[in-house]
């Protein structure tokens, strides 16, 4: 009897202290997870200023008139005044392409008093496409020099100045906004009394590539910003 009761006092104990130790490690779970929610989020940025490597510059033009056959002949007139120009200005035959021409009979809708005095509205887009960006800024100067010989040139004849070699750029840029970001990180973990810990997790956002100003279109200005979550530790 008193065998069975030893036994039975000895089992309790042992239910109780697996109680109690399994009650240890949860709560010493609940405190890891508690920390592991502790994080802060900060971004980080980086910028450099390059210079454009790529222009495309559109000139679309038109013609009107009554006769289509003068229409057409003035067109071609205009659109051999464009190449010349970029032809003239140094640019090579494959930098310059001709759009398809653009035929509008503004009589075909309109009827009586409602007709407008030309009936065919003709023209196409000559666009210069080229890497030498100095020689293209140079033309663009001198582009007075078609209205003088008699081009109408339409909206939307604005070059187009891009950078084209971003992926040169972009891991160094992506290590300092990263760098940038840990450092506010570890800033804000001084002034909370807390260490910090590893990334929780990170976000390289977008890549931007804007002018630098409206007066410099072929400087661009190109900015990464990050995001990154680091766990905070006490």
């Amino acid at each position: 009897m008193s065998d069975r009761h030893s036994i039975s006092t000895l089992a309790a104990l042992l239910i109780a202290l697996g109680v109690l130790g399994a009650g240890w490690f949860a709560s010493r779970g609940l405190v890891a997870i508690k920390t592991q929610d502790r994080y802060v989020t900060v971004k980080g940025s980086a910028e450099r200023i390059v210079d454009a490597d790529l222009v495309v510059w559109p000139l679309p033009h038109t013609v009107g008139g009554n006769d289509l056959a003068g229409v057409q002949r003035q067109l071609d007139a205009n659109t051999a005044a464009i190449r010349d120009f970029f032809l003239n200005a140094g640019f090579k035959e494959d930098e310059i392409v001709v759009s398809p021409p653009r035929l509008e009979d503004r009589w075909a809708w309109a009827y009586g008093d409602n007709r407008p005095p030309e009936r065919y509205r003709y023209g196409n887009t000559v666009s210069l496409r080229t890497s030498d960006v100095p020689k293209a800024l140079a033309a663009l100067r001198r582009s007075g020099e078609l209205v003088g010989r008699g081009v109408m040139i339409a909206e939307g004849s604005q070059p187009e100045f891009d950078y084209t070699k971003l992926n040169d750029i972009k891991p160094a840029l992506i290590a300092e906004a990263t760098a940038n970001a840990r450092e506010s990180a570890a800033q804000f973990a001084e002034d909370s009394g807390s260490r910090l810990g590893g990334i929780r997790s990170a976000n390289q956002g977008v890549v931007t590539i804007n002018d630098r100003d409206q007066g410099s279109p072929q400087v661009k200005k190109v900015r990464v910003v990050t995001t990154v979550e680091y766990f905070l530790r006490d």
